[in-house]
């Protein structure tokens, strides 16, 4: 089968997701916002791989999309984990300042 791009870069995301997630459970203990990205993170190959075997052009349109709707999920997630990061650190600030 040629290879596809989109599954291969979809694959090199998932990766880059789990290391993530590894690292923010770890290193951060964030575990809500972490778990959303690692699910949507490797949704998303996981879609496109399924879509390689859809049964039906309506099917395989239905598994693109819905690996289109994890993919915009990711930004939202990272997001708010950035807005949340920055308001604890505000906070450590002003309790230390005291």
């Amino acid at each position: 089968m040629k290879d596809n791009i989109l599954y291969s870069k979809s694959m090199a995301f998932a990766i880059m997701c789990v290391k993530l997630y590894k690292h923010l459970t770890t290193e951060k203990k964030e575990f809500v916002l972490s778990k959303q990205l690692l699910r949507s993170g490797t949704s998303i190959g996981a879609n496109i791989r399924e879509s390689r075997n859809a049964q039906s052009p309506a099917d395989f349109i239905n598994k693109m999309s819905i690996a289109l709707k994890e993919a915009s999920r990711k930004p939202n997630t990272a997001f708010i984990y950035r807005q949340d990061s920055l308001l604890r650190s505000m906070a450590a600030r002003a309790s230390g300042s005291s």
